[in-house]
């Protein structure tokens, strides 16, 4: 059967204005996805195997969104089965034939083995328009100078970056390949004025500072855009982070499977969904225990017809409001992504997310570094932490983790620079629980 070609597929696709888009009321809203989502199955069915078969039809279109929920999710342990049957390694549910793409990048592998997703040229150029709202919201102007202080492996998120900065107009400074130290200094010499990192390594980066006796008032960076892990929407990470830079903060989130979904601000914390791409729904989660308000999100792409996903579940828990007015009408997190739900535990009957040691811990300056092992005794899950610091701090730590969430977590003592440190996705979280079951 003879594919059709990819670029044809987004060629007459005009993109709104990103800042009107913001002001659609729901209605509109609604109108807009419904129309892009019955677009998505008309360019991908009947030639996506993946899907035509989880759908059972070779085409599809709604009459509402609500008939989107009838549909089966998709998770990603189908899309790993999928790759790992496939002769190329590569999951059925992309569309066309291997040469259509030009773009193949990789999942971290953070919570699963390693998938590769590829993206046709058209694709590629939606992904900068997504990125543009992430932009948009952080004020980037053509001119800003833009540090990327990452290595440029086969994880997406750096490479999307790049290409939404260079389409905005701003000069783009790639800051692969070098130590922190050196990056702090390639900074002050080319005058960077927005940096993009996770969390954890603007941290980081601040720590090298301190020991190397650099100036970070030196340099000249007003604006740094997070993402990969939930600190930019955690107050204390975030708070600390805009006090050593002394720049503001914009969270945003994406996934290589699913694309840039999320932004937030520069003046508070949390994400808006960029609903203009994206079809969210709020999962309920199974355990009866779960706070009510705690959802599951679920994303369908629009437009990305090369590697689609349909009622995508994310794993991760998040709380969702919708707002009234302000700057944005999207689909708001307050709290961005609270955690993932294959990382919460449950501690004597208390929920406990990567998020939450992360936002007590980080009211503590004097801690450097720190990581939490997950064992088990009995049947029953246990929390300890490991943290750079002294003995006063490590005792106040306690204290604070007993009356912020209810628990008596122990906290040791490490030496400092012990522990590991990383320009990527911190893993901090370490679940020691099938390691302690077999001892």
């Amino acid at each position: 059967m003879s594919s059709p070609t990819p670029h044809s597929q987004t060629s007459s696709w005009v993109a709104p204005d990103i800042r009107q888009s913001w002001q659609w009321d729901e209605e509109r809203l609604r109108a807009w996805q419904l129309e892009q989502l019955n677009q998505l199955f008309s360019s991908i069915l009947p030639d996506n195997e993946f899907y035509r078969e989880k759908l059972g039809v070779g085409n599809l279109r709604l009459d509402s969104l609500e008939a989107l929920q009838q549909l089966p999710l998709t998770t990603k342990q189908e899309l790993v089965a999928s790759a790992e049957h496939a002769a190329n390694g590569v999951s059925r549910h992309h569309t066309f034939p291997t040469r259509a793409y030009s773009r193949l990048h990789r999942t971290s592998g953070t919570t699963g083995k390693p998938l590769i997703i590829m993206d046709t040229a058209s694709d590629w150029q939606r992904w900068s328009w997504t990125w543009q709202n992430v932009l948009e919201a952080a004020s980037i102007q053509p001119g800003d100078r833009v540090f990327l202080a990452f290595s440029f492996g086969p994880f997406i998120g750096f490479w999307s970056a790049h290409q939404a900065c260079v389409d905005r107009g701003a000069l783009v400074i790639p800051g692969g390949g070098l130590t922190s130290i050196a990056r702090l200094e390639f900074m002050q010499q080319c005058h960077a004025n927005v940096m993009c990192c996770t969390p954890s390594y603007a941290l980081h980066l601040a720590e090298v500072a301190e020991r190397e006796n650099f100036s970070l008032a030196s340099l000249a960076v007003e604006k740094i855009i997070v993402a990969g892990e939930a600190g930019g929407s955690v107050p204390a990470v975030r708070d600390r982070i805009e006090q050593l830079w002394q720049a503001q903060i914009v969270d945003h989130s994406g996934a290589t499977e699913i694309g840039p979904w999320g932004f937030g601000w520069l003046d508070r914390p949390g994400l808006h969904i960029i609903e203009t791409s994206f079809i969210a729904e709020l999962l309920p989660f199974a355990n009866p225990n779960q706070q009510d308000d705690l959802r599951e999100l679920v994303l369908t792409s629009l437009g990305r017809t090369g590697a689609p996903v349909i009622r995508y579940r994310t794993g991760d828990a998040v709380r969702a409001e919708r707002p009234l007015d302000g700057p944005c009408r999207f689909l708001w997190l307050p709290q961005g992504v609270v955690g993932r739900t294959d990382n919460m535990i449950t501690i004597r009957g208390v929920n406990v997310f990567p998020s939450s040691i992360d936002a007590v811990v980080r009211e503590l300056t004097e801690i450097s570094e720190y990581q939490v092992l997950v064992t088990s005794q009995g049947a029953l899950d246990q929390l300890q932490l490991q943290i750079e610091a002294d003995e006063n701090t490590r005792t106040e730590l306690e204290k604070r983790l007993s009356v912020r969430l209810g628990l008596r977590i122990p906290v040791s003592l490490v030496t400092p620079g012990s522990l590991p440190r990383s320009e990527l996705k911190s893993r901090r979280w370490n679940d020691l629980r099938g390691q302690s079951a077999a001892t």
